[in-house]
């Protein structure tokens, strides 16, 4: 798969508006979370294709949806405190590049611990617990 410069971007900004609270290894977990959807061979899946797609796919990731308090950011309608938009980038060109292993176990899910776990949890496997995020796979 060919990874665009728009891929990186989304995938940072995405890291940033979901774990921008979180040391480079959490948002090196959340990026794996992403990836392991990208690669997930569902050519046209529900998750959609390549980086942007994932990330920007309706109802994936909060932070993309027009109400949140980050999709000002994320737009480029405000701009991002530059050293908390570099850590996204480095988190995010490490994992694109294969760089690191993935410290979710596979995951393809997660949640922030300062919400409810949401209904979907109960019969997934969780794989991880890294920072302020819970990470799970075979979700059903």
């Amino acid at each position: 798969m060919t990874i665009t410069d728009k891929d990186r971007d989304i995938l940072a900004r995405t890291l940033w508006g979901e774990a921008r609270g979180e040391s480079l290894v959490g948002q090196i977990a959340v990026a794996w979370t992403i990836r392991n959807r990208v690669n997930d061979g569902k050519t046209n899946s529900w998750w959609g294709e390549g980086y942007a797609g994932v990330c920007q796919k309706p109802y994936q990731f909060s932070c993309w949806n027009r109400n949140d308090p980050n999709y000002p950011y994320l737009s480029g309608a405000k701009q991002i405190p530059f050293r908390e938009l570099a850590q996204a980038q480095i988190a995010a060109d490490q994992v694109i590049a294969g760089k690191v292993p993935d410290p979710t176990g596979g995951a393809t899910h997660y949640y922030a611990t300062s919400i409810k776990a949401p209904a979907w949890v109960k019969g997934a496997k969780e794989t991880s617990r890294l920072g302020h995020h819970v990470f799970f796979k075979d979700v059903p």
